[in-house]
């Protein structure tokens, strides 16, 4: 159910660093000097398309959050990328690196915080992922790595968070009214990965979309409850496009019309699992398509959100979402 993926990896690449195509051949270095460059540099073309549409000075951006599977250098990819963007040499940064497809929650809940907890913050958060750093070819020894090839590909995105709006320059797209992070029940080992020799390395366990059904009712429990909504199917949907398996049993579980996770696919048959850029993908695929169709808001005519991303542990993040009137 992926029709198209986006990659930075081309056969020239390949046949330069033929390392990267074995699963028992060191190959960390080439792989982590082309990260060096390549996440920075697809994280600005990114942030430059939300500054643009911002309308605001760079200058007014008081934190930057980056986030990657990738890298590990020091000064890491959030130095390099305030350097690309020529922000201000005193702003915040955060650099996050290694969460995985979980993270695409975790930075929205961080730049929340700092948000509402400084006056006058403005956060640039930027997700920038390319999966040359995990690329492998076919193993007779590891069946599951194929699984990974298979639905993994590379993107960037990136999003502006603030308190105290200023009126009539910033549009805001949504409210983050309230978020949490959950470590999934019986989910020791389910998914992990490990920085080796040869890349970066991970196992992801049939039993993922079981998990995730299992433990989904409680969080949307505890997230929706105090706002007196029971119904699922009142609320717009993000969920990250771990795979179809996913997805299907999200469905199947809450018993969710077929349309709710519509953007949801869409994105995922366009662009594969991105890993934490995923889920602003689909915020603003959804943006599109309400201005597109003319609904009231931003979130396909409901009040009302949810946006779930899954990623190693089994971790699962929740950020409750509040449409902005167009």
């Amino acid at each position: 159910m992926i029709r198209k993926r986006h990659v930075y990896l081309t056969e020239e690449i390949l046949k330069d660093n033929p390392n990267f195509c074995f699963d028992k051949t060191p190959s960390l270095d080439a792989r982590q000097d082309m990260m060096a460059v390549e996440i920075p540099r697809l994280g600005k073309e990114a942030a430059v398309k939300a500054i643009e549409e911002w309308g605001q000075p760079k200058s007014n951006i008081t934190h930057l959050i980056f986030c990657t599977y990738s890298g590990v250098d020091m000064p890491g990819a959030d130095y390099q990328l305030t350097k690309l963007l020529g922000l201000n040499p005193y702003v915040k940064r955060y650099m996050m690196y290694q969460l995985g497809c979980y993270a695409g929650g975790t930075v929205l809940r961080l730049a929340k915080d700092l948000a509402e907890n400084n006056k006058g913050a403005r956060v640039l958060v930027v997700c920038s992922e390319i999966t040359a750093i995990s690329f492998c070819g076919p193993s007779n020894t590891h069946l599951h790595k194929l699984v990974g090839q298979a639905i993994f590909g590379d993107g960037a995105a990136a999003v502006i968070v603030g308190s105290d709006l200023v009126p009539e320059i910033e549009k805001p797209l949504f409210e983050l009214v309230w978020t949490a992070q959950t470590i999934a029940s019986d989910s020791e080992g389910a998914i992990c990965g490990q920085l080796r020799e040869v890349g970066l390395t991970y196992n992801i366990r049939k039993d993922v979309s079981e998990i995730v059904s299992k433990n989904i009712d409680k969080v949307l429990v505890e997230a929706f409850q105090p706002l007196g909504i029971s119904d699922y199917n009142s609320i717009f949907w993000i969920a990250h496009p771990g795979g179809p398996a996913i997805l299907d049993q999200i469905e199947q579980k809450l018993g969710l019309k077929a349309e709710k996770l519509r953007v949801v696919r869409e994105v995922l048959s366009e662009y594969g699992n991105m890993s934490s850029a995923s889920v602003l993908f689909i915020l603003n695929e959804m943006r599109r398509k309400s201005t597109q169709d003319r609904l009231k808001t931003t979130g396909e005519g409901q009040e009302w959100g949810v946006l779930l991303s899954f990623g190693p542990g089994l971790t699962i993040e929740t950020v409750v979402l509040h449409s902005i009137v167009i």
